[in-house]
């Protein structure tokens, strides 16, 4: 089995041994970038069931029909016609599988063969890493530990900057239509950088386009923009005094029926990456800091906060976190939330940013 991954570009390695015809007998597939984890299981598919998901070969199972007893009978039935049967186990939690599954499902691991292929798949049921054992760990911590050294765990991250904006490129050109790299990283910045969701903007986009290079202009025409970058146009915007501007994004924010406590918190969450921002620009220090300090997945949405922060003095910073703090409080104690966020806003406009 291959060892644990730890912190490796899954992706990258599991193709990589794919294409080597290395595959391994069981799998844990998770991640947030829901894109590249589910076109790996469509290359699974395709290596280990060409003649479709029908066959005798495939398996599929679920957290209402998911017995361990079925594993046990696709493991002593040899593959008819095919390299491996494929079973693919989607959204149960293994290490919520009550002691006496956990017990059958290792007395089927060690023993595994080549013809078996279990992908383990959390996709709306989220991942979580069995807590360190203590010196003397409860059985069900030993066995979750133990069923690990048998998995290959394929964790699915967003993609770096470099490959993601080079993906936006190629999936343009497959469309038959180009776009800069700036364009390509306003296009990632605003529907939050996954595949998943660019995928199908790419598609609007392209067909939207009239010329052979899609513009900025074409992506905002079609493309919705995400909480989180609504959030940072209406800072910005506060930023430049261009109050008018702050409220029709406001209004956009509410028209998109987002919660208003939802709206708070991704307004305040950019001020106080404005203010680390900027304590950092006082600090001479860099954007990978930043990005480390503010968990941000992409170098350019760091630069544009370094940009808009430049434009703000540290106390400026200080004091807009504050007034987002104080909204937060009535929120959670006044009646008219919509109304608490357009007098912050107005508070916001006549400060001195």
């Amino acid at each position: 089995m291959p060892p644990y991954n730890k912190g490796a570009d899954g992706y990258q390695r599991f193709i990589k041994s794919l294409s080597e015809g290395q595959i391994s007998s069981f799998y844990i597939f998770h991640g947030e970038e829901s894109y590249l984890l589910q076109s790996s299981v469509a290359e699974l598919r395709q290596r280990l069931c060409p003649g479709g998901l029908d066959g005798f070969n495939y398996k599929r199972m679920d957290g209402k029909n998911f017995n361990i007893g079925a594993i046990r009978d696709a493991i002593e039935t040899l593959p008819a016609f095919a390299e491996k049967t494929l079973i693919e186990v989607h959204d149960v939690d293994l290490f919520k599988l009550d002691d006496k599954d956990k017990e059958k499902l290792l007395g089927i691991l060690p023993e595994l063969p080549d013809y078996i292929c279990i992908v383990f798949i959390y996709d709306t049921v989220p991942y979580a890493l069995p807590a360190k054992p203590p010196a003397k760990p409860p059985d069900s911590v030993e066995r979750n530990s133990a069923i690990l050294k048998f998995a290959d765990v394929v964790e699915f991250t967003v993609q770096n900057q470099d490959k993601l904006i080079k993906w936006i490129k190629r999936h343009f050109a497959d469309a038959g239509k180009s776009i800069s790299t700036p364009d390509a990283e306003h296009l990632a910045f605003i529907t939050g950088g996954f595949m998943s969701s660019l995928q199908g903007e790419i598609e609007k986009t392209a067909a939207y386009a009239r010329e052979e290079t899609v513009t900025r202009a074409d992506i905002d025409a079609v493309v919705t923009p995400v909480l989180d970058a609504v959030a940072y146009k209406l800072t910005d915007a506060l930023t430049r005094r261009d109050y008018a501007a702050s409220m029709r994004l406001l209004d956009d924010l509410l028209l998109m029926r987002e919660a208003p406590h939802k709206i708070l918190f991704s307004i305040a969450l950019k001020m106080r990456q404005l203010l680390a921002a900027r304590v950092f620009i006082e600090s001479k220090q860099d954007k990978a800091a930043l990005m480390k300090l503010c968990g941000l997945r992409h170098e350019f949405q760091a630069r544009l906060l370094f940009e808009t922060a430049r434009k703000m003095t540290l106390s400026d910073c200080r004091d807009n976190v504050l007034c987002c703090a104080g909204t937060a409080l009535e929120l959670n104690s006044m009646a008219e939330p919509e109304a608490r966020l357009i007098e912050l806003i107005v508070k916001l406009a006549h400060r001195r940013l």
